[in-house]
């Protein structure tokens, strides 16, 4: 009776982390591991969302990752022209982007900017939207 109760326990225990996975912490993003989302903003900027700019930040690395996700049903699991990019604040080393007909999402692209502030850009549906100077430090 005894072995059967901690046969039954071992196996609960380690059904419980098979469906549970691994921790959070350990996931990679979109970015890849290391990298937290640090900011998220509707395209366009006013009206119907039809995206989604999303940045992250590498403290490891000092650098920031950007995605333009479609959302809802004409752009999300829809391939439709969408453009993403990012770039030191002010210009300093130019855009870094990445476009195309995409069925989820434009990205990500990678800069280097440690210290320093950022500028987004993100184009689709015949929208654009840019977040100037955010994310300084």
């Amino acid at each position: 009776m005894r072995s059967s109760v901690a046969t039954l326990t071992g196996v609960a225990l380690a059904s419980t982390w098979l469906l549970i996975g691994p921790s959070p912490a350990s996931a990679a993003g979109p970015c890849g591991s290391g990298y937290s989302r640090i900011g998220v903003y509707a395209i366009p900027k006013s009206g119907p969302k039809i995206g989604s700019l999303e940045v992250y930040y590498s403290s490891g690395t000092g650098k920031n990752c950007a995605l333009a996700y479609g959302v809802g049903p004409n752009y999300y699991g829809k391939t439709t022209y969408k453009h993403v990019a990012i770039r030191r604040a002010g210009g300093s080393g130019g855009w870094v982007s990445n476009s195309g007909n995409f069925t989820y999402y434009a990205g990500p692209v990678y800069i280097s900017a440690r210290g320093t502030c950022i500028d987004l850009a993100s184009y689709m549906g015949g929208t654009e939207r840019y977040v100037w100077k955010v994310h300084c430090g």
